[in-house]
């Protein structure tokens, strides 16, 4: 099941599901992905369950709504505070063809070779899938910014005036809430922009935080339930309405180095984490950048992630801000 979420003109929510390939159809009397959600999670049942006993209303048109500008992120938070964008990297093993060779280079080369980013990534594949009971090696981690950063698919991603670039990760997000009780619930899964800064980032690992301070766009639709195991998707640039840049990405834990189970355990493990009526947006990284392939981007470029099972393709264009400068008040 899909579900997403529509801003309608008089300033209400329609929340929409769908099975992949068929018309969508408005859940009747629900106000929010998020209301849904909750009622799931301290009632105890699934949302499909919660979303049957509300029935079914109209068609809904998914693509004029996109066209129209009114799709709102899939799942939004009344206190946009309450909403966490996080992520993860080094949790990918890349493409088949490079798999062997880079377990090769990791394993055989000297300790003291490896960047500290090389041995991170070896610890994922030596500790990153657990067996059941046991705990795996902590992956890197990273945070994005709130809801106030999650901007809506179709919308512009912008890049801060003092960026060094604006660059796109296509990457699957989990996407969940937290009960009344304390206890994390996954909803599903959804396309993800984890937009950053990577020309900041490649100058010194230890500005990785900097670089991705930075908004994130994610949707149209969540995937609700597990991710499959082999995810195969499209990410793509286009400059002027044509194809600059294009690329298959892969993900699901066949192409990772780490569970999803692993990556969520040392995201919640930490108490700041499940805090009861907020919204995690976690990010699992990918293998697959433009900026690796030597693309800059540019002002008004569109890009475009897009994988089968996860519904409609993200699409966002890129602005820069302006300067802004920032004053210091003393009380």
């Amino acid at each position: 099941m899909l579900i997403s979420q529509i801003r309608n003109e008089d300033g209400s929510t329609t929340v929409a599901v769908r099975a992949p390939g068929e018309v969508a159809r408005a859940v009747n009397g629900a106000a929010s992905v998020y209301a849904l959600a909750m009622d799931a999670a301290n009632a105890g049942r699934s949302l499909k369950d919660t979303i049957e006993a509300k029935g079914l209303g109209a068609a809904v048109d998914l693509e004029k709504a996109y066209a129209e500008g009114r799709l709102l992120p899939p799942i939004t938070h009344p206190d946009p505070a309450h909403l966490h964008l996080t992520g993860t990297g080094l949790t990918h093993l890349g493409s088949a063809a490079t798999r062997d060779a880079m377990h090769k280079k990791t394993t055989e080369a000297a300790e003291e070779t490896l960047t500290d980013s090389m041995k991170m990534f070896r610890m994922g594949l030596e500790g990153g899938k657990p067996q059941p009971g046991e705990t795996g090696v902590q992956p890197e981690w990273f945070y994005k910014g709130n809801g106030t950063s999650a901007v809506a698919p179709g919308s512009a991603l912008v890049s801060p005036a003092f960026a060094e670039d604006g660059g796109e990760e296509p990457e699957m997000a989990g996407i969940y809430v937290i009960s009344d009780k304390g206890m994390p619930f996954r909803i599903g899964f959804a396309v993800a922009n984890e937009f950053s800064d990577h020309k900041t980032e490649r100058v010194n690992y230890l500005w990785l935080a900097h670089s991705k301070l930075r908004q994130a766009s994610f949707g149209p639709e969540i995937r609700v339930g597990a991710a499959p195991d082999d995810i195969r998707g499209t990410s793509r640039i286009l400059r002027s309405g044509k194809v600059l840049w294009e690329k298959p990405f892969l993900s699901g834990e066949a192409n990772m180095s780490h569970s999803f189970a692993n990556l969520e355990h040392h995201h919640f493990k930490y108490g700041l984490f499940r805090q009861p009526g907020d919204i995690h947006v976690h990010m699992f990284g990918t293998a697959t950048l433009s900026f690796g392939d030597g693309i800059r981007t540019e002002e008004g470029d569109v890009f475009e992630i897009e994988a089968a099972e996860f519904g409609l393709p993200l699409r966002n264009p890129l602005a820069i801000a302006a300067a802004e400068p920032v004053a210091i008040h003393q009380l």
